[in-house]
């Protein structure tokens, strides 16, 4: 931490609805935080509006082309002493320097990867937002978590809740610390109780409207399928050293508890809030401090009643397949991943059913030999191969 005690503050992915929301948090405690660096990859009108009002030393696009377009805007704002980089190697140069304390990951999918990693292997303060460095690349993250001396915050409101059921002192050992089982809610997307025939007919329209949450169209995607819950599954077993079997899934259409733990006592933990990401992202920012996020706070009365059902493997196809891929460990969550974005995309483009993500998924996985992975060059290896397999099965 700096002289000041003020944290500097890296944040990765600053236009998408978790960046949003991390900037309104230190929006309302300036003493406490400071914006060291801002990323986008292309929007850089929001992001010169984000430099106008946080001042970031440093700000990373992801081409030339927006670097020249970013410094038209900075200087017509008059903001002529901004640092202006672009490209990957940059964002793992912001993620692991010196200058910065705390680095929120919230690049979604795979992209996010590399910097994640850099920040890991830099000692900082990781807040994970992006589930993918877990699911590609469980064992190399935790490695480097583990042998720089990061501190890994998760933020997903999921394992945010986990982490806050869990003792302070939870070192990986779930035996030694009485936890039974992990219980991990899902709301169940917008299609919980639609009929199961007539899912292939929904348009990504009707696909993004998530009940609850207000997320990016990929993530939105995901929930309606259920693959999200898959790839929390997987980033769960990682965060928290537990295997595939004490991990259970349980919808929870309000979305109100955020997750559970389970102790051998009979105890199960809940943390409970409104469905507000500032909440996850306060308590990573200040913990083991809590601060004010901005959210209000929840009026039981008003929710009234909580139902959980089982989640239905028929339905949401992409759960199964993500238990299996943990199961068979090694790439195979890193080739469940990779497909997945191609599919979620070529749906989102028109170019493949709903009923199709999962099938794509499958038809990957068993295509695709599994293989041991022990470096970031060879998982960014298998993931740019499953790409290409599923980009060549939805041509055909």
């Amino acid at each position: 931490m700096n002289n000041s005690q003020q944290q500097r503050v890296c944040i990765l992915g600053s236009t998408g609805s978790i960046g949003v929301s991390t900037l309104d948090v230190i929006a309302r405690h300036p003493d406490r935080y400071s914006v060291y660096a801002l990323t986008v990859h292309t929007q850089i009108e929001k992001l010169a509006e984000q430099c106008a009002r946080f001042h970031p030393k440093v700000v990373v696009v992801g081409s030339a082309s927006a670097a020249d377009g970013l410094r038209q805007l900075l200087l017509h704002a008059g903001l002529q002493d901004i640092q202006i980089e672009f490209g990957p190697q940059a964002l793992c140069d912001v993620a692991s320097s010196a200058e910065c304390d705390s680095v929120m990951a919230a690049i979604v999918g795979a992209a996010g990867l590399p910097a994640a990693l850099a920040a890991a292997r830099a000692g900082k303060k990781v807040l994970l937002a992006n589930k993918e460095a877990l699911v590609m690349s469980g064992s190399l993250f935790m490695d480097a978590i583990k042998s720089s001396g990061a501190a890994l915050l998760p933020i997903d409101s999921e394992h945010n809740a986990i982490f806050q059921c869990l003792p302070r002192h939870f070192d990986g050992k779930p035996d030694q610390h009485g936890v039974r089982k992990i219980l991990l809610t899902a709301s169940g997307g917008p299609f919980l109780h639609r009929d199961v025939a007539t899912l292939n007919s929904v348009t990504p329209e009707q696909a993004v409207a998530h009940p609850n949450w207000v997320m990016g169209r990929k993530i939105s995607i995901d929930s309606a399928t259920m693959m999200n819950k898959g790839l929390e599954v997987i980033e769960a077993h990682w965060l928290f050293s537990v295997p595939s079997e004490r991990i259970e899934v349980v919808i929870h259409p309000q979305s109100v508890i955020h997750s559970m733990v389970s102790y051998n006592d009979g105890s199960v933990l809940a943390q409970l809030g409104n469905p507000d990401m500032r909440t996850p992202i306060a308590y990573g920012l200040a913990y083991p401090e809590r601060i004010d996020s901005g959210v209000d706070a929840l009026d039981l009365v008003k929710v009234g009643k909580l139902n959980f059902e089982a989640p239905d493997f028929n339905r949401f196809p992409c759960l199964r397949l993500a238990y299996e891929a943990l199961e068979v460990g090694e790439s195979a969550p890193t080739i469940l991943n990779a497909s997945n974005e191609i599919a979620v995309q070529a749906f989102l483009d028109g170019k493949i059913g709903f009923n199709l993500i999962s099938k794509l998924i499958e038809q990957c996985l068993n295509k695709m030999p599994v293989t041991q992975v022990s470096d970031l060059e060879g998982i960014l290896s298998i993931d740019a191969e499953a790409r290409s397999v599923a980009n060549s099965l939805i041509k055909k």
